[in-house]
């Protein structure tokens, strides 16, 4: 694997340990009203606190997967494209049902990490 996907993976897995920080650990704080555009009272109620608390442990889960196929996996790079295409679906559909601009701000990085997948490896 070329050190340049591997380097823009691992920037696409911090993305995601972020995202999970602000969902599980910072949910009703302002910088994660600021990312979400939701105001910090709705935040604070327990089910939104708890719809992303488990949406945080799903980003964080998708983090560790792009871990293991950087560094743990005899299939990595297979299982690491896998990935980085869910990511950018589900960015694909969030940017149709929610907001256009995460298409970039979640998808494309991934993008430029699978692209490089292809044409460096």
């Amino acid at each position: 694997m070329s050190n340049i996907t591997m380097i823009l993976s691992l920037l696409v897995a911090l993305e995601f340990f972020y995202i999970m920080s602000l969902e599980t650990l910072a949910t009703s704080s302002k910088v994660t009203a600021r990312v979400f555009k939701m105001p910090q009272e709705e935040l604070s109620r327990p089910s939104v606190q708890t719809l992303f608390k488990n949406q945080g442990v799903y980003n964080g889960l998708i983090g560790l997967g792009l871990l293991y196929a950087l560094f743990f996996s005899a299939s990595g790079l297979e299982i690491l494209r896998l990935l980085l295409i869910y990511i950018i679906l589900v960015a694909l559909y969030g940017s149709f049902t929610s907001d256009k601009k995460i298409i970039l701000t979640q998808g494309g990085l991934a993008t430029l990490a699978l692209a490089s997948s292809f044409v460096l490896n």
